[in-house]
């Protein structure tokens, strides 16, 4: 049978994922932008993406084209790229503002799988730095011309100020947008009013310039196609629009045109206003060759708005601070889009990677510090390589993805529906991965002139042609099966849905059902976890692809691990070193061209780039192995973990299902346990009965001055043995109550010293009559008083000196008593045969017995050392053994029995001859004769006027009349039973105590007639003390002993002693020394014959002896030793 079993979710994980889940600075990246946080109007967010093409680059791009290809074939290229991206970006832009995604998300539905869209989230990541760079280095010029600062210092300040404007992502951004707008505008449009009014020349003559290059005059093929090239690098924009375009509000019949016009103006509309700008540029950049700006610097923005707004003011400070604040102005709304975006890639770049998101703000950074490590580097000279070959790739994934918008939905080659989930995306995607790669991959080749010239010109288109061909081709022949990787589980749902793992509520567009944890889980918490190993699309992850590769690809002969760890190892090598390569390349063409004019530099600088580059890939693959073996291990390791968590949840399932079977046979064994205690409740109920009356006349019996004097010691013994009886039906009770597991424990004070005394006179008895010697060493002074159970204290001891008796033919039996810190110790040593080691912890185990030495079992129920422990235990002592096969054994008792100080002694009942005060009545109710009758004769000597009554109506109908001051009730009778009884008197408002007398003692009993309104309950047999004593308390009575004295505390005075020769101190303390306290009082008693002198002496002493505190006679004897 299969059990399942579910992940656990650590409350670590928990916290991290709620913390990276926290919006106000996130502004949900990797995810779905909620309903609820779409909060701006059509026009805020229009406005806010429209803030976004306020970047100078396009006029540096225009006057670009214009100079080095001439205005027509510009001006042709400006206007058919400009149609083209309108084209491109208008399904991009619908498709993010209705399902309010970014364009990574999009880019990850529309054919480029999970995976597949890292890829495209680094294309776009470098476009957004290199665009940063590049629009930074315009404002860095502009700076330095103005403030006459180092060009160094102008780019840091011009890439650190926008850190603090992005940190909070749209919220900052739509404001800054919004209040910059008015201003940027004014100031964008005065500069072509001006050159309009005040130089009509130039919009005249720009046509007419030819560019640098002779071909330029007129239109030309060549020139027109590789200026387009440099166009279309702009094409990758709409990515920016997108990410701004995702928080328009819902679209529906009330702000229908509204939403049309926003997303159109905001998305394919930027570039209507773009290539007004570019061909803008191209007009500023020939106005400023007319001024004299040298050709290097002409399609300098900051050049470009200088010489135009020179042609309004003629102070030139002041035209250039205005030149200045305007660039200013457009270079940071721009970068705040740029730094935005490129935190937005970078996060879903890293978080797939990784698995791991520290924060957009941390990639927002990490964006600004590559952006102005390439300002540093100069990359506004390499403009024109650096646009041209960015271009081939970005047309290629924007394409590819447009396509699929524009050709494969609508045809149905690819599912209608837009999933951006890691849960029910497959890893890879060919057919945006392959489209892409291809497409890319030939423009680039024929980029760099491997085709021919006209290839090379038309490169970009090229990229186009292809991504729009191949994407529907290869749609059509994987029939759309790599889009999804699974059904999903929740569709078009309102309702808000809990991510088991953030406990973040989320809409059901960003939810997903994860097997793994078996709950929904929100797209970020889902792209972070490490620990699914993707559960949820078997055949679809990333190790099945490769490993579908490498059996197709290479050689069968290999091992399956073999194969992968080089495929690992050939893909990782090929991206990293390709990645290298561009950056290297980048920076060593730039001191190339410088170089140009001087070939032995030149050759030496390219020579030095090859064995850089030759170096790095050594250190390149390196780093490949160790990432390769390094992720093996973890994945090794990940796996074995994740075995073992299995092993151990499914063996906690297995725990569970026994642990159910468990309490199902406990509960079996508490009915079983409740019909036995039924039966023993029943038992020891008709055993207590009569027992009582043996018990109470033959405490009568031994009061009776009229019994002769030979039968008195029948009649101790018979009641000696009623009381031993009575302690095995307790025993009984007990061992039904502690496997039932319900005992109690009763703490009351205890006459320490007479409850040695009395184990003391049994055993020795018993011991002299087996022929032993029994002797009790007492080491340290006793208490008067202690605080115990004392009947539990008693049956523990007691088992363990009966068994020392019994397992001990001849030799000795010891008591010994520490008393320390109110901890007792009491050690039963014996010179029996001793346990076997292996015997040891056998003999506390139930129905354990040992046999002796001649093979015979001794007789018992094998129960008494079980009990014995169980009891010790529940006092909060232990018991423990130590014993040697042949020299004996020692048993060790530890209890806690804390010293009553102050409390006063209270005489024994046998001296209690009647009260004080008026005759108080006492009403018997007991079905039974021989019970009403023994209380009658305890009770009417000392006074008390009892009556009876054999019936709980008979009472009901007595009360009124005798009114008793003190009711004792049975519970047990025929009839009205006692509950019933004590019940229907109080509702009579009978207010005088009532004492349950039963035999029935379970705690159930107790709590029942506690219940029922009685206010105390005593136990069959009855014990006089305990009967007397309820009715001291009940009654409020001051009893009258012998000599017609109240209790009252007996102060005793010491009268003068006559001390001992040292010779009879010397024997005294000999006794002592070992503990021979019978001895001693013999002793005494032969001092007291031989001289009566020493009666004090020897009364003090022996009252000392017999509380057995040793301490004080040791004192005493040890001073009067000194004294001689």
């Amino acid at each position: 049978m299969s059990t399942t079993v579910h992940q656990s979710i650590t409350k670590i994980r928990r916290d991290y994922n709620s913390w990276v889940a926290n919006e106000t600075m996130e502004d949900y990246a990797l995810r779905f932008a909620p309903r609820s946080f779409r909060k701006w109007s059509e026009f805020q967010v229009a406005s806010t993406a429209f803030g976004s093409t306020s970047f100078l680059v396009l006029e540096a791009i225009g006057g670009f084209l214009s100079l080095h290809y001439g205005f027509t074939n510009a001006f042709w290229a400006i206007i058919i790229v400009g149609l083209i991206i309108f084209i491109i970006s208008f399904p991009i832009s619908y498709y993010a503002a209705r399902y309010s995604i970014d364009i990574d998300l999009l880019t990850r539905s529309a054919g480029f799988g999970y995976f597949g869209s890292t890829l495209t989230s680094l294309i776009y990541a470098s476009f957004t730095f290199t665009l940063f760079a590049l629009e930074a280095s315009i404002m860095s010029q502009a700076i330095e011309l103005y403030f006459a600062i180092p060009i160094a210092w102008a780019h840091l300040i011009s890439a650190i100020i926008v850190i603090p404007l992005v940190t909070f992502g749209i919220t900052t951004i739509s404001r800054l947008q919004l209040w910059t707008q008015p201003l940027w505008l004014l100031l964008l449009f005065i500069p072509y009013f001006a050159v309009i009014t005040r130089e009509p020349e130039a919009l005249l003559t720009a046509k007419a310039y030819f560019g640098i290059a002779a071909s330029g005059q007129g239109f030309n093929w060549l020139l027109f196609g590789s200026a387009t090239t440099i166009a279309f690098s702009m094409v990758a924009q709409i990515g920016e629009q997108v990410d701004f375009l995702r928080f328009m509000p819902e679209k529906n019949a009330t702000n229908r045109f509204r939403w049309w016009t926003a997303t159109i103006v905001a998305g394919p509309g930027w570039i209507v206003f773009g290539v007004a700008r570019q061909l803008g540029g191209a007009m500023l950049a020939h106005l400023a060759i007319n001024k004299g700006v040298s050709l290097a610097h002409a399609h300098e923005p900051t050049q470009m708005y200088f010489v135009a707004y020179s042609t309004l003011i003629d102070n030139a400070d002041i035209a250039l601070g205005i030149t200045t604040l305007f660039v200013i102005i457009s270079q940071i709304k721009i970068n705040v889009t740029n730094a935005y975006a490129g935190s937005l890639a970078w996060s879903n770049f890293f978080s797939r990677i990784t698995h791991s998101h520290p924060g957009r703000v941390i990639w927002l950074i990490f964006n600004v510090s590559i952006a102005l490590l390439l300002m540093e580097f100069g990359v506004f000279g390499a403009l024109e390589k650096v646009l041209g070959l960015f271009s081939n790739i970005t047309i290629a994934w924007i394409s590819v993805v447009a396509a699929e918008l524009l050709i494969n939905k609508p045809l149905g080659l690819s599912p209608k529906i837009i999933e951006f989930k890691r849960a029910y995306l497959p890893d890879l995607n060919p057919v945006g991965l392959i489209a892409t790669f291809l497409a890319s991959l030939i423009s680039i080749l024929t980029y760099l002139g491997l085709f021919g010239d006209y290839a090379q010109a038309f490169s970009a288109f090229i990229s186009l042609g292809l991504a729009f061909i191949l994407t529907p081709s290869i749609a059509c022949f994987t029939s759309y099966r790599h889009y999804l990787a699974r059904a999903r589980h929740y569709k078009h749902e309102i309702v808000q849905r809990q991510c088991c793992i953030c406990e973040n509520s989320f809409e059901h567009e960003d939810i997903a059902f994860c097997p793994a944890y078996q709950g929904s889980i929100c797209s970020l918490c889902c792209t972070l976890d490490a620990r699914c190993l993707d559960q949820c699309k078997p055949g679809a992850r990333l190790n099945d692809y490769l490993e579908n590769f490498a059996e197709y690809l290479l050689p069968k002969q290999m091992r399956l691990e073999a194969k992968l760890r080089l495929l690992r190892f050939t893909l990782l090598f090929v991206f990293l070193s390709t990645l290298t390569s561009i950056f290297i390349c980048i920076i060593y063409y730039q001191d190339l061209l410088i170089a140009e004019t001087y070939p032995p530099s030149f050759d030496l600088l390219f020579e030095n780039f090859i064995k850089v580059y030759s170096s790095l890939l050594v250190f390149i693959g390196l780093c490949t192995w160790w990432l390769v073996l390094n992720g093996e291990s973890r994945q090794v390791a990940h796996e074995e973990m994740a075995k073992q968590t299995q092993r151990l949840l499914m063996e906690i399932e297995q725990h569970k299902i026994t642990d159910a079977k468990l309490q199902q046979a406990m509960q079996a064994a508490d009915n079983a346990n409740s019909a036995k205690s039924r039966f023993l409740s029943n038992m020891s109920h008709e055993i207590r009965t009569p027992l009582n009356c043996i018990v109470g006349y033959s405490h009568i019996l031994h009061k009776d001055p009229l019994i002769p004097e030979h039968r008195l010691e029948a009649v101790e013994i018979l009641k000696r043995s009623g009381e031993h009886l009575s302690s095995l039906i307790e025993d009984i009770l007990d061992i039904a109550g502690i496997e039932a597991r319900k005992f109690d424990l009763r703490y009351e004070p205890l006459n320490f010293p007479e409850f040695i005394d009395h184990l003391v006179s049994i055993y020795s008895a018993l011991s002299e009559d087996k022929g032993l010697l029994f002797r009790c060493q007492i080491a340290d002074p006793l208490p008067q008083k202690i605080r115990g159970d004392e009947k539990r204290i008693r049956q523990v001891l007691i088992n363990l000196l009966n068994n020392a008796v019994k397992f001990t033919s001849t030799g000795e039996i010891v008591l010994r008593i520490n008393y320390r810190s109110e901890v007792a110790t009491f050690q039963i040593i014996d010179s029996g045969e001793g346990i076997e080691t292996q015997n040891i912890e056998e003999i506390f185990l139930p129905f354990i017995r040992l046999s002796q030495s001649t093979g015979n079992a001794v007789d018992g129920s094998g129960l008494g050392l079980t009990i014995s422990k169980i009891l010790t235990e529940l006092m909060g002592g232990e018991l423990t053994v130590s014993s040697e096969k042949g020299k004996g054994s020692i048993f060790t008792v530890r209890l806690l029995l804390p010293n009553l100080k102050d409390v006063i002694d209270i005489p024994e009942e046998e001296n209690i001859v009647g009260f004080q005060g008026k005759t108080r009545k006492i009403l018997v109710v007991d079905d039974q004769y021989e019970q009403r009758n023994l209380i009658v004769s305890l009770l009417g000597p000392l006074g008390f006027h009892v009556e009876n009554s054999e019936s709980g109506e008979q009472c009901l109908s007595k009360v009124p009349d005798f009114m008793p001051d003190l009711i004792l009730l049975d519970l047990a009778m025929s009839g009205l039973c006692g509950i019933e009884t004590a019940r229907q008197l109080r509702e009579q408002n009978y207010r005088m105590p009532i004492i349950v007398l039963s035999a029935n003692a379970y705690p159930s009993d107790r709590q029942a007639a506690i219940k029922a309104g009685s206010n105390d309950f005593l136990s069959k047999p009855l014990k006089m003390q305990d009967l007397l004593s309820k009715l001291k308390l009940h009654l409020s009575l001051n009893w009258i002993y012998q000599g017609n004295k109240t209790h009252q505390s007996i102060i005793t005075t010491t009268a003068p002693m006559i001390i001992p020769p040292p010779n009879i101190i010397n024997d005294l303390i000999q006794f002592v020394r070992i503990g021979d306290l019978l001895g001693l009082k013999q002793e005494l008693n032969e001092l007291i014959k031989s001289d009566s002198g020493y009666q004090a002496f020897a009364l003090r002493i022996r009252t000392l002896a017999t509380e057995f505190r040793i301490g004080e006679i040791k004192k005493i004897l040890n001073v009067q030793n000194d004294t001689h």
